[in-house]
């Protein structure tokens, strides 16, 4: 009796320091699935969606906080690819939220008119705008998202949004549209 005690002590022990281990060496940090849905999403930070940037609205989503269809700048593509990676159906665009962009726009200021209010550097949410106090600004295009947000707040109108120009290294192939099903398919 003393010995089958003993015995399964130690299998206990032995077990327990293997799942220890194992605990530890394959710790997962965070929610995979925030991360897939972060990827997807296109990282302007913009908030039209509700939510601050695009990290906390894909933690809503995983938490089914939040619809997949309230991305203006991720489009039917983000939508489509969000539902697939989800296995719900895809929905069209929240009209809420704003229209969706059919191109990626740069935001370019005017250098002549701007007087360096700092308004718009304030409202950039990626830090796009570069400039100080009764200078001139200017937009680092490398970083701006086209989200807009620098437009509203500028007192002078001397930002303008211009469409990106194509080119094969920011050039993306068009999500294919749903086959049509005619009569009689199933």
């Amino acid at each position: 009796m003393l010995e089958a005690i003993l015995a399964l002590t130690a299998l206990a022990l032995i077990f327990g320091l293997i799942l220890g281990y194992a605990a530890v060496r394959f710790k997962v940090e965070g929610d995979p699935l925030v991360e897939k849905i972060d990827a997807i999403l296109p990282q302007t930070q913009c908030g039209q969606c509700g939510f601050p940037g695009c990290r906390p609205y894909a933690e809503a989503i995983a938490k089914n906080e939040a619809d997949i269809n309230q991305c203006p700048p991720g489009g039917e593509a983000g939508i489509h690819a969000l539902a697939d990676l989800l296995g719900v159906d895809p929905k069209p665009l929240n009209p809420d939220n704003g229209p969706v962009k059919e191109e990626k726009s740069l935001a370019i200021i005017d250098e002549n008119i701007c007087i360096g209010c700092t308004l718009c550097i304030q409202a950039c949410p990626v830090d796009a705008i570069l400039g100080a106090a009764k200078q001139m600004h200017t937009v680092i295009a490398s970083e701006c998202t086209g989200c807009e947000l620098c437009v509203a707040p500028c007192p002078v109108d001397c930002i303008s949004m211009e469409p990106v120009e194509q080119k094969i290294d920011n050039w993306k192939w068009p999500y294919p549209e749903a086959p049509v099903k005619k009569a009689g398919q199933a």
